[in-house]
C-alpha cells in the first residue's frame, strides 16, 4: 500500500495562481522588521510567496500584493533585490 505524501500549496501575490511550495520564492519578514528572501522556506517570519518570473513580480509591485501580505508599506530596496534575484533565475 502506497502513501501519497500531501504536496504543500501557495498562491502567489502576483498573479493568484496556486503552486507548489518549492517551485515559488518566498518573501520574509523578519521578528526585526527586515525584508529577506528566504530560499530554503525555513526560516521564521511572516512569509508570502511569488512566482519566479518577472511578470509575476511586476503584477505583485502594481497591485501591492506583498504589501497586503505584510499590510505595510515595503521599501524600494526590496523590490530592487526581487528584480536582480528574478533576473538570475530566469538566465538559469
Amino acid at each position: 500500500m502506497s502513501v501519497k505524501k500531501k504536496v504543500p500549496m501557495r498562491k502567489c501575490v502576483g498573479c493568484g495562481e496556486m503552486k507548489n511550495k518549492k517551485e515559488m520564492i518566498r518573501v520574509l519578514k523578519t521578528p526585526e522588521e527586515e525584508f529577506v528572501l528566504d530560499a530554503s522556506g525555513k526560516k521564521n517570519g511572516r512569509g508570502a510567496y511569488l512566482c519566479p518570473s518577472g511578470e509575476c513580480l511586476e503584477r505583485a509591485i502594481k497591485s501591492k500584493g506583498l504589501e497586503r501580505s505584510f499590510k505595510q508599506a515595503i521599501p524600494s530596496e526590496v523590490y530592487d533585490e526581487l528584480k536582480e534575484e528574478m533576473q538570475t533565475i530566469e538566465t538559469r
